[in-house]
């Protein structure tokens, strides 16, 4: 810390003149911190040291510092590492700037601003990520100031692959433009390989921002003050990935199940990553090469052409399996390999945007290329993928439980195509294709908006069907080793009872100890009307009122497409019940417990 430090060196201050500095200083923010060091900078440069202060203060007022605010408004991480790196970049670039989460900024404050860079990705079917709702909704309202002072760029992150593309950044854009705010660099609406041109649009914005602030920076020099370390963070990540070690592929659902569900456990010993419950851990993982070689007969190429991948000359072969996505199609891939190769049928799914986003989000790029045959050249082929990314895993573990281990519920998506099978990417990887004992690349994904109360005397409802169930694991373990007095509720569902209740032995034993007070299932093949986790939490509702006027936590992971619309649908009709609200009035309270961090959801 900067002012202990000035205590132990030659100083032209007094000890007790450092006490009284230091206890200002702490009771500032790091904006009034600014200013108040250009304030005193102002003074130090008046001729003479009488000068009445509120001249000086008036000087300095006057023409105040500018400075770079980057928001991020993310979900699972990625929208927070570019604004990390943009921020990065920023300093080196030796531009003031402070970083913020979304849920930490009041948006009045955007009127003192002068330069804004927002970093967007979008939930769900276009909803704002959980730690922007707020902000979303503010700058929506009549509280909204006006803006006229205030730069901005927008970065959107996104699926093509969904309807509601980069809907969040395209929101924030309109939302500052409408309040009178000057966009100083075009916004950008970026896929999932979005890493080489998020890198290029952070470059563009940050010297568009350097030019801006030079004149005011000569006029009025900031020098700001600490006000704390930097947290640890671990030398890996997304970029770095740890080399870790497969310790267990385990399968936990029964022989006749129709699902393939494995306990996953990798070691993480000696490489200093830590997680906390809620977080999801990255994986970076190799595509078969089975599939790539199908891939390049299906074209007509052999795999020994060599194409440019990062700057590196490597074989086609090799980049299908280490470097493209080879599995999952997409809008974009169906659209250009119809112009490619003529199919009449994939032209016209090309015109009809529902369409198009149904079938590539169900089909294979093997079957897109079978759809009629095409010869194509290695540069065509790669230009119709993507790159690789990872996929990221909710932690199933609390690191208290199992140390140095990170544990991992992965469902392997597993289907026929007519006599062939396919199967997911990542997920056949970590179940098929690798070895206990064989090397897989990991990095934490620290996840803020799904996480447990600090309270721990707090109640926790968790609803968690199928794979949904494992950063519960999580978060019963933690509760566990931590001797939280809360009480614990576990609503999980699945197919059958004999064959998909995942870790049944574990869960039968904490209810029996009491970690958890009440578990509640719903198997939905198990009678002749399906029933599922929603219509449990009906079956309680009076119960669910009850903890949640005591004070409890809601938490629902899994599926986002049917299950969080249905639970969400059922906690509104426990609330409009039980609360004796209008619809209306049930929709806020729920939305209030989202704001409120009461309601949090980790859904895909």
């Amino acid at each position: 810390m900067l002012l202990k430090e000035l205590s132990a060196l030659a100083s032209p201050l007094n000890d007790q003149q450092i006490g009284q500095l230091q206890q200002a200083a702490s009771e500032l923010s790091p904006q009034q911190l600014a200013w108040v060091s250009g304030y005193f900078w102002g003074i130090s440069q008046t001729s003479g040291a009488t000068q009445p202060i509120n001249q000086a203060a008036a000087a300095v007022s006057s023409q105040p510092a500018g400075k770079l605010s980057i928001i991020f408004a993310s979900q699972t991480g990625n929208a927070k590492g570019v604004a990390e790196a943009l921020k990065e970049e920023a300093t080196a670039a030796g531009i003031a700037v402070d970083l913020f989460d979304a849920s930490d900024y009041k948006g009045k404050n955007l009127a003192k601003e002068t330069h804004v860079i927002i970093v967007a990705s979008t939930n769900a079917e276009g909803e704002a990520p959980d730690n922007a709702i707020e902000l979303h909704e503010f700058l929506q309202s009549k509280k909204a100031p006006k803006l006229d002072n205030l730069h901005y760029g927008v970065i959107g992150l996104g699926d093509s692959s969904y309807e509601f593309f980069c809907q969040t950044g395209k929101d924030f854009d309109a939302f500052l433009s409408k309040q009178g705010a000057t966009s100083f660099i075009e916004r950008v609406d970026l896929d999932v390989d979005y890493e080489a041109p998020a890198a290029e649009w952070r470059k563009q914005a940050l010297d568009k921002v350097k030019e801006a602030l030079a004149s005011e920076a000569q006029s009025a020099q900031v020098v700001q003050l600490p006000v704390g370390q930097a947290a640890h963070t671990s030398q890996y990540s997304k970029q770095n990935p740890y080399t870790a070690t497969l310790l267990t592929s385990q399968k936990i659902t029964g022989r006749d199940s129709g699902k393939d569900v494995r306990h996953i456990e990798i070691d993480l010993d000696g490489s200093g990553l830590t997680y906390q419950p809620g977080d999801a851990l990255g994986v970076w993982f190799e595509n078969s090469p089975e599939l790539a070689s199908a891939i390049l007969k299906q074209v007509g190429l052999t795999g020994d052409e060599v194409v440019e991948v990062d700057g590196d000359s490597i074989s086609l072969q090799k980049a299908l399996v280490e470097k493209y996505e080879i599995t999952s199609a997409n809008p974009q891939l169906v659209t250009q390999y119809a112009e490619l190769s003529g199919s009449k049928k994939l032209e016209k799914l090309a015109t009809d945007k529902d369409k198009l986003r149904q079938y590539s989000g169900n089909t294979q790029v093997i079957d897109v290329l079978s759809e009629k045959k095409a010869k194509l050249t290695a540069e065509q082929l790669v230009g119709l993928l993507r790159r690789l990314t990872p996929r990221l895993y909710s932690i199933a573990s609390s690191q208290s439980e199992v140390d140095e281990e990170v544990h991992l519920t992965v469902g392997v998506v597993e289907y026929q195509q007519g006599d062939e099978a396919r199967f997911g990417g990542a997920s056949s990887f970590l179940s098929h294709r690798l070895e206990e004992g064989g090397d897989v690349k990991v990095f934490v994904e620290h996840n803020n908006n799904f996480k447990l109360p600090q309270d721990d005397n707090a109640p926790v409802i968790m609803i968690g069907p199928g794979t949904g169930i494992a950063p519960f694991r999580s978060f019963v373990q933690e509760r566990d080793n931590r001797d939280a007095e809360g009480k614990n509720w576990l609503f999980f569902g699945d197919r059958t009872f004999t064959q998909d209740f995942l870790y049944q032995v574990e869960w039968q034993k904490y209810l029996k100890s009491g970690i958890v007070n009440q578990l509640d299932v719903a198997f939905s093949r198990d009678q002749q009307e399906k029933v599922y986790v929603q219509h449990r939490i009906l079956e309680h509702s009076a119960q669910v009122w009850q903890w949640l006027q005591d004070g409890a936590y809601i938490y629902v992971c899994g599926d986002a497409t049917r299950m969080a619309k249905d639970v969400h649908e059922a906690l509104i009709c426990v609330v409009e019940q039980h609360g004796q609200k209008t619809r209306e009035e049930a929709e806020q309270f729920v939305n209030e417990l989202r704001k409120a961090k009461r309601y949090q959801r980790d859904v895909y």
